[in-house]
């Protein structure tokens, strides 16, 4: 039963990545099929001519000279043979290469924009080594269960069937009898796929988890040398490198148990073909030339049975690597439009939580706990409360990273889960305390703030953002490339580049997480005076630890174990002497 559900399995995969992805190059496909059947035939072609080669040239030259002549002729088609079968072969490998690699670029595409669309748990769930590697390592792998194999199994079952047929027609019986050895070949084929269809998942999951921990350990590089681990981290790299060394040393010892025994058949049978053949010779009943023609032919046939054997265990080891990826392909996200979803167009934005509950998965403990508040247009709103108090939480359903277990939530009286998601995320700027700078240009990371927006308007972002003199200190000014996480940066520079980044995007909500956090207090000044700029006329949201921060708020929200502890002005909650007194007299900095 087991079987059968495993073998119905690999024919749903071959279907799937077949039908969406070969589908769209079926002309070029045919293109090079074509001509793999002209190759296939050329190589038959020569084993069919070593018999009158043999007969009218070799052995008759011995007896009459005049036979020259038609060795001349001879030779002349066997190098026509073998220049047609080069030629088809380079057309048709070439073709399926560029195939190949457009189907691979087709699938990475696919898997990136599915990852791209996915919401903020389905991160948290897997890390990016994880995603890194199932985009690469895994579909490269996937490459030869739909293309690398199909082109294999194309060229090496087309030239098996035309040496067959060369096999059958010097001598049927023989050929007949050659082919016992097919039978228990394939069959302990099949069982080699499946053992290497268990080892290509190990395989795939131990690449995923050395990229993993390499990227972790890349990224963490200065912590890493600051406390020294650089022997631990190496010796921690090195034993997933040799669970990696251990699973590839296996999966060639599985892949190639066929050939010894292929080896023992074919010898058995070549020399029962000898033995034959020289009775048969002896008895009028055969030409030399034609036994050497056999032999030939079966010697070429036993070539692409190999390769097609090879060639299996490619396919189980892709088909390994597809069930990875496909599964991940079918994981739906959680934050998506729904069907009717309205349009959202607004200059001014009320927004307003109602009731609104939520906790994360694996927690048992909510986050947030029926929150009712009002974010009002033209206000700031600051949430004040202890470490894990639902501050960052309250932020993050705003944009929907995530949807509220229980409640509403409201702009201008539209709920958000029934506005359409690009458009929600049109209406906002956000400036994270975990700040992103890419790999990239200054003017790439501001300019990412809005769609086409011109090199003056990114200039002008950067001056509002006090980020212009320093950004034009760099050697390439704008166009200087800042390094993965932005490593060229202070903390500072990179809270004003994300600033500058928001201020291009000029959203009618704004949300701040601690967004001053890592500046100076010069530079904190500076910044302050622009965010007063950009705060009008905007719905914004601060979370601050700072008591600068604080004090220019509209209203101050107080929180703790994910509740509403207390909201009002600075000076009505410090004549309550309540918490927002004590972490203000404490000088917020939790």
């Amino acid at each position: 039963m087991a079987k059968k559900l495993s073998k119905a399995k690999n024919i749903h995969l071959i279907k799937r990545l077949t039908g969406t992805y070969l589908r769209r190059y079926l002309g070029q496909l045919a293109i090079a099929f074509f001509f793999m059947l002209v190759a296939a035939a050329a190589t038959a072609a020569f084993a069919k001519l070593l018999q009158p080669v043999l007969d009218k040239g070799l052995i008759a030259v011995q007896n009459d000279r005049a036979s020259l002549n038609e060795v001349w002729s001879l030779g002349a088609y066997i190098f026509i043979a073998f220049f047609v079968s080069g030629l088809a072969t380079y057309i048709h490998v070439t073709k399926m290469a560029k195939i190949s690699q457009s189907v691979v670029a087709d699938i990475q595409q696919d898997v990136f924009g599915h990852f791209t669309g996915m919401d903020l748990s389905f991160f948290h769930f897997y890390p990016s080594g994880q995603l890194v590697s199932r985009i690469i390592n895994d579909v490269n792998v996937m490459r030869v269960a739909v293309t690398d194999s199909l082109t294999g199994i194309g060229k090496n079952l087309f030239t098996l069937i035309f040496l067959i047929g060369v096999m059958l027609w010097q001598d049927w019986k023989l050929a007949l009898f050659s082919m016992i050895i097919f039978p228990p070949a394939i069959i302990f084929i099949g069982l080699i796929g499946r053992r290497l269809r268990k080892v290509s998942r190990s395989m795939q999951a131990e690449n995923a988890t050395l990229m993993e921990t390499l990227i972790g350990i890349f990224q963490g590089i200065r912590q890493v040398q600051a406390y020294g681990m650089e022997t631990e981290e190496q010796q921690r790299a090195k034993h997933v490198v040799t669970n990696v060394r251990d699973l590839n040393i296996k999966a060639v010892k599985v892949g190639n148990l066929s050939t010894p025994m292929n080896e023992v058949l074919v010898g058995f049978i070549v020399a029962i073909i000898i033995i034959y053949g020289a009775h048969q010779i002896a008895d009028g009943q055969l030409t030399p030339g034609k036994l050497i023609s056999f032999i030939a032919a079966f010697s070429l046939a036993y070539e692409p049975m190999k390769r097609l054997a090879k060639l299996n265990n490619s396919l189980q080891i892709g088909l390994g690597a597809a069930d990875r990826v496909l599964a991940m392909m079918d994981t739906p996200p959680k934050i998506k439009n729904l069907s009717g979803a309205k349009k959202l167009s607004a200059k001014s934005c009320k927004v307003k939580f109602e009731n609104v509950s939520f906790s994360y998965e694996d927690e048992e403990e909510r986050a947030l706990n029926d929150v009712s508040i009002t974010l009002n247009p033209r206000q700031v709103t600051a949430l004040v409360g202890p470490s894990g108090s639902g501050k960052t939480t309250i932020l993050n359903l705003i944009p929907r990273f995530y949807d509220p277990d229980k409640g509403k939530i409201l702009i201008n009286g539209q709920e958000l889960r029934k506005t359409r998601l690009e458009d929600l995320r049109e209406h906002i700027a956000l400036v994270s305390q975990d700040i992103t700078i890419f790999d990239d240009t200054v003017m790439a990371n501001i300019g990412y703030g809005r769609k086409g927006a011109t090199e003056t308007d990114i200039e002008q972002a950067a001056k509002n953002a006090a980020a212009y003199d320093f950004i034009m200190e760099m050697p390439e000014g704008f166009q200087t490339r800042l390094g993965e996480n932005g490593v060229k940066l202070s903390g500072g520079q990179k809270q004003r580049i994300a600033i500058a980044r928001a201020m291009l995007r000029d959203a009618p909500i704004l949300l701040l997480d601690e967004a001053t956090s890592a500046l100076d207090n010069e530079s904190e000044k500076l910044i302050q005076e622009t965010l007063a700029k950009l705060q009008k006329g905007k719905t914004t949201l601060v979370i601050a630890h700072r008591l600068s921060t604080i004090r220019v708020a509209d209203k101050i929200i107080v929180l703790d174990k994910g509740q509403v502890i207390e909201q009002g002005t600075h000076d009505k909650l410090m004549e309550k002497e309540g918490m927002y007194r004590r972490l203000y007299e404490r000088g917020l900095e939790e």
